[in-house]
């Protein structure tokens, strides 16, 4: 299990710690939320913020100063699980720059820049799957940074993630490069799947469309499972594997419930299977840790099962490719909105510390 927040207040308490040891947190992920949410609270940034006021840096190079403090700090927290798995947990995620998700060569860029900046072993630098993205992640890969491809809702991106990264390992191995210290995982998102197609449900509002709730996301998610199982079973790969290469982790993403019928473990209790990773946020985190039934692999027997239940779906007039394509948008704007939102606090904050609301200097973003 990962955990999907980040703040100093919890690094310096000692909280992460603790959740290493206590519930068995073995990585951390982050977004522009979290971090928008951590920085915004200022809590802990007080001092940060007062020296680049100082020093008179944009609002960008402020944030990128503050969340690679935080992902350096958290990486180091994390170290021991790194290295007593072989790199495989012990991973910290921070995502490139949302604003550059439909630029392929400034991801490239950014992603070089920010695994410089955290310079850790255990960092995962965060790439979109969108259409620009899967170059990116490509190249990126072939230079040897480990990458948490982000925000993958359809099975049809899933495969081309997938792809992506096994193009980017033969690249790497073309470039001379060790292929064992690459790792990567694919963020597949999972409760926001329900959340849209619950909605258009309950909008039909008959009793085939009500009885298919709650079911479209785990039906979703095992079969991108089963993607994984054929991708990761084929001659291609086991040329890599041979060659050194990690198979590249299924990642589920958004598992904190949204509908409050449902229970609040649904989306860790389903979705057990070999070799994945789930990221979720610490309230799920406590309820699987009390109550959460994990009762071994909850996935590969259900592909049939989760193939009728997206075809009963479809058959309702709910188009599965609008739906994903939608998510895929949405999740873009929604990071872009809260990257927004952190520099505009930032921004605020440096004003304050270095007296501009009162001078009449600027701060520039």
């Amino acid at each position: 299990m990962w955990l999907d927040d980040l703040s100093r207040r919890r690094i310096a308490s000692g909280n992460l710690a603790g959740l290493i040891a206590d519930k068995h947190v073995v990585g951390v992920t982050t977004n522009p939320s979290i971090f928008r949410a951590a920085i915004g609270s200022g809590e802990g940034y007080e001092e940060q913020l007062a020296d680049l006021a100082v020093r008179r840096v944009t609002v960008d190079e402020a944030v990128r100063m503050m969340t690679t403090a935080d992902v350096r700090a958290a990486a180091d927290v994390l170290r021991p699980v790194y290295e007593a798995t072989g790199g495989r947990d012990g991973r910290v995620s921070i995502e490139v720059d949302p604003r550059l998700a439909h630029d392929t060569d400034a991801t490239v860029a950014e992603a070089v820049q920010l695994s410089w900046l955290v310079d850790r072993p255990n960092v995962m630098i965060k790439i979109p799957a969108t259409e620009a993205g899967l170059p990116a992640i490509t190249e990126v890969i072939a230079r040897g940074i480990s990458v948490n491809v982000t925000l993958i809702f359809s099975l049809a991106r899933y495969r081309q993630v997938m792809d992506a990264y096994l193009t980017g390992l033969e690249q790497a191995r073309e470039r001379g490069t060790e292929l064992s210290g690459i790792h990567s995982v694919a963020s597949f998102f999972v409760s926001r799947v329900d959340a849209e197609i619950d909605k258009r449900l309950t909008a039909l509002g008959t009793d085939e469309a009500l009885g298919l709730r709650g079911r479209a996301a785990l039906a979703n998610a095992r079969l991108a499972y089963q993607a994984y199982e054929e991708l990761f079973g084929t001659a291609r790969w086991a040329a890599l594997e041979s060659a050194g290469a990690n198979r590249q982790r299924p990642l589920w993403a958004s598992t904190g419930v949204k509908d409050p019928a449902y229970k609040d473990t649904l989306y860790v209790d389903e979705l057990v299977a070999p070799g994945t990773v789930n990221t979720m946020p610490e309230a799920t985190l406590d309820a699987t840790a009390d109550h959460g039934d994990v009762r071994g692999d909850t996935v590969t027997g259900g592909y049939a099962q989760a193939r009728a239940d997206l075809d009963a779906v479809a058959r309702l007039g709910i188009s599965y490719d609008e739906v994903v394509g939608l998510l895929e948008d949405e999740g873009v704007a929604k990071f872009e909105a809260a990257w927004q939102e952190l520099l505009d606090a930032v921004a605020a904050s440096l004003r304050v510390k270095d007296g501009a609301d009162d001078d009449g200097k600027e701060v520039h973003a």
